[in-house]
């Protein structure tokens, strides 16, 4: 039997860039500049067009969990890896084996308040979420379906 697939994930924006209003705002939008391997594997191997997210706000006064999300694709080139004015340019990638993935991601909404980094870490059902062991700085990380649960009956 192999393992069940990850469907619930946790995305992480500073809001100062983009925000969960900001999302909401757009509706869809591309999660571009993911420069980290481990997290474009997430993206390109696990993420599937239908699966839930958790947006978390992140490097703010209060970072936490703000809201939910979809992913509305599968991975596909990141264009600003090919753009030598983006923040994101990579001059090792190319268009025929480009590094670096992204997929869109759709407001779903917002939380009715936002579920604290601090609150997340004293509960001890997620303890081994990747979330809030020390030194996971990961931008893309998987939740598991026990972990999805316990945080949105937090809201």
């Amino acid at each position: 039997m192999s393992p069940a697939r990850i469907s619930h994930w946790l995305m992480k924006s500073e809001p100062e860039t983009f925000s969960i209003d900001d999302l909401h705002e757009r509706g869809v939008e591309p999660w571009d500049g993911v420069r980290n391997y481990q997290a474009r594997n997430f993206m390109r191997d696990g993420m599937r067009k239908g699966d839930s997210v958790f947006f978390y706000h992140s490097n703010c006064a209060e970072p936490g969990i703000v809201g939910l999300a979809t992913i509305a694709s599968d991975a596909y080139p990141d264009p600003s890896q090919f753009d030598p004015k983006s923040d994101y340019f990579d001059a090792g990638s190319s268009r025929d084996n480009p590094r670096w993935l992204l997929v869109d991601v759709a407001f779903k909404r917002k939380l009715k308040r936002t579920i604290t980094l601090k609150e997340l870490q004293a509960m001890p059902a997620l303890a081994d979420m990747a979330l809030v062991r020390k030194g996971n700085r990961l931008s893309v990380m998987p939740v598991s379906a026990a972990e999805w649960k316990t945080i949105l009956a937090q809201e």
